[in-house]
């Protein structure tokens, strides 16, 4: 379909009110997206005095994937192996992390968060740790498990299934 110049006609749209829920849900994300990174940051702050929110992070992937190879972390992290790195030098300094010997491959090694570094992390971890189930006190079980399935659809790029709607 062609307009009256020869060039395509815009494909109509109804007026369905998407555009406007959808902004909406851009505007929810980026307030979310605020509150979380300064809470990364205060975390980072009482795990060590001036670390940054991005070394934070590391540690956390690490805690959560258990010992972890370099690749394997900045991989899952999507970001640059020398970055990774030298926040994991940083880690291992702060006697956060170690890292030992690959018992599979001699030439690598693995990464894991120390006892100190999981000390930390729960003492980082312990002023948010209920802030969520706080915001979701009012919310009924259905609800939190409908966030939870559209979250996910949203993270996946995949339409949530027709039963969770």
């Amino acid at each position: 379909m062609t307009d009256v110049t020869g060039d395509p006609a815009p494909i109509p749209t109804p007026d369905d009110g998407r555009r406007e829920a959808i902004d909406a849900l851009e505007g929810s994300f980026s307030e979310l997206v605020t509150v979380f990174r300064r809470l990364i940051a205060e975390a980072a702050e009482t795990a060590s005095p001036g670390m940054l929110p991005g070394t934070f992070k590391v540690l956390s992937a690490i805690n959560r994937m258990g010992p972890v190879t370099l690749s394997a972390l900045a991989e899952r992290l999507t970001a640059d192996k020398g970055l990774t790195s030298r926040s994991v030098s940083e880690l291992e300094e702060l006697g956060l992390v170690e890292r030992t010997p690959d018992p599979l491959d001699r030439r690598s090694r693995l990464i894991a968060v120390t006892p100190l570094g999981t000390e930390r992390l729960t003492a980082a971890r312990a002023p948010h740790s209920g802030r969520l189930a706080t915001a979701l006190a009012d919310w009924s079980v259905e609800d939190i498990r409908h966030a939870a399935v559209l979250l996910s659809a949203l993270a996946t790029g995949r339409a949530p299934a027709d039963d969770a709607r």
